[in-house]
């Protein structure tokens, strides 16, 4: 067990010291809140109700493919990639056949690109990362190099500290990762510089920082609600992604080499999803402008933030202890599925009638990441006394495809998801739910830097679809004074 006295090496400040403006974390409402609406501003508020939606049978007559999306829910093709292969389903004369998924980092099962890291007992983010980036397995002395690479820039450049938290502050720490982001755009000396070194050196750097800033914006978080000193977590050289975010999030209290080892399988998982993903895609499109490396990660995060993508990664395990606190009996099918179907109506929990965890845009029979970590789980489950929890989550794996198809009438395979774990382990490890995503992004990362760099120097032109208008004339423009 990794253990460092309370407080030890740790900065601590005062709010006022944190910033140079006093009363930035001030929060008020919007301007317009309490402003009665009128008549006059009904169109303003409620006018894209008649304006703003595009008539279903529309999209059909002009063979529009919604969200990107083919008719049997595949992707459509828009761009090719050298980085990574999401494999759910084969494609044949008569459409989608379902198949065992896959996920291939540059040529290597990501399954056992974990299998080796814990055959060996090392921490294995980093290799990936690497992988990822250059496209070859790094020597020893390579991912040495890479890793001292990442330990000097861990620092935060001078004077930051003194914006950050404050100049930051909110309740969503993607929110505050994607300002943090931007600040450092303004540290950067020559920040638009595209060049090969420059973009490497601002992914290692973000993938050094991200993890200290994550879990300060955390603490000032935590701070302003206690009205509390922050306390800023000090540099550990030498340590992995997996052991640095355990060790800014629980330096008083240590963390074990088996929870940092289950971490980094977590974050190898969350690595890379192919260039398609909302997230992903969102790089390559700011990336094909030209733009700088802090703009597309921002973006990405804003994208990973919403609740269609990563942001509802927490919803999976809310969803399991809403169904843990209702069902008296845990090992009781009956039980179980009853209440699943009523999550389905939308019945009870969150009203949206959904079972997360269930289901993925590309795997069909299976998602390899929640193949490769259910395992994993049970050990930590084991030793932290959640068996039964974890039991449980098998049940609503099991259940829940059966149940879909007897409330929504749904046929084709319907596989586990990674979110199914990701609440469930993080929590084991003791994770803030508010870290979750944050820590997703910080996996992301690498897989973002090679999608950018694949865009910046493999692609080559603006990414520009088009949109075909549908508008209704307007008719004669009608001067002002006659509108009524």
């Amino acid at each position: 067990m990794i253990r460092i006295p309370k407080g030890a090496g740790w900065p601590v400040l005062t709010p006022r010291e944190t910033s140079a403006f006093e009363h930035v974390a001030d929060v008020y409402p919007m301007p317009s809140a309490g402003v009665e609406l009128t008549r006059d501003s009904e169109r303003l508020y409620h006018g894209y109700e008649s304006v703003d939606v595009v008539p279903s049978e529309l999209y059909e007559k002009y063979d529009v493919k919604r969200g990107l999306r083919n008719a049997d829910g595949s992707g459509v093709l828009v761009g090719l990639t050298t980085i990574s292969n999401v494999h759910g389903y084969n494609r044949t004369d008569h459409g989608i056949e379902p198949d065992d998924g896959d996920l291939i980092y540059r040529g290597y099962s990501v399954g056992d690109l974990v299998e080796a890291a814990q055959r060996e007992d090392r921490f294995g983010y980093e290799e990936v990362a690497y992988l990822l980036l250059t496209g070859s397995l790094p020597t020893r002395a390579e991912l040495d190099d890479f890793r001292a690479r990442i330990d000097s820039r861990k620092q935060l450049p001078e004077g930051y500290l003194h914006i950050f938290p404050r100049a930051t502050y909110s309740h969503n720490i993607m929110n505050v990762l994607q300002r943090a982001t931007l600040l450092l755009y303004a540290f950067d000396p020559n920040p638009d510089d595209t060049s090969p070194e420059h973009e490497i050196d601002v992914a290692l750097s973000l993938l050094g920082r991200w993890p200290r800033t994550a879990a300060v914006a955390h603490a000032a978080h935590v701070a302003e609600q206690n009205d509390e000193r922050l306390m800023v977590p000090p540099i550990r050289e030498g340590y992995s992604m997996a052991e640095t975010v355990l060790d800014v999030l629980r330096s008083d209290e240590g963390f074990s080499h088996e929870e940092a080892m289950l971490l980094d399988v977590m974050l190898i998982l969350h690595a890379e999803h192919g260039g398609g993903n909302n997230s992903t895609f969102t790089t390559r499109v700011l990336s094909s402008s030209g733009t700088d490396a802090y703009s597309a990660y921002a973006a990405a995060i804003g994208s990973l933030k919403g609740p269609k993508h990563g942001g509802a990664n927490y919803k999976a395990g809310d969803m399991i202890e809403d169904v843990a606190d209702h069902v008296c009996d845990w090992s009781n099918d009956d039980e179980v599925a009853d209440y699943l179907a009523k999550i389905l109506r939308k019945e009870t929990f969150d009203g949206a009638g959904l079972l997360y965890g269930l289901g993925h845009a590309v795997y069909t029979k299976t998602d390899p990441r929640a193949e490769i970590i259910r395992g994993y789980a049970r050990r930590l489950a084991e030793e932290k006394g959640q068996v039964e929890k974890l039991d449980l989550i098998a049940s609503i794996e099991r259940l829940g495809p059966e149940v879909m198809r007897d409330v929504r009438g749904i046929n084709k395979p319907i596989s586990t998801n990674i979110d199914m774990y990701t609440g469930f382990v993080y929590s084991m490890l003791g994770i803030p739910q508010d870290l979750f995503t944050p820590i997703f992004a910080m996996a992301r990362l690498a897989g973002w830097a090679a999608h950018r760099m694949e865009e910046l120097y493999g692609a080559g032109r603006i990414i520009r679809p088009a949109y075909n208008s549908v508008m209704p004339n307007s008719g004669e423009y009608v001067p002002l004074a006659e509108r009524g």
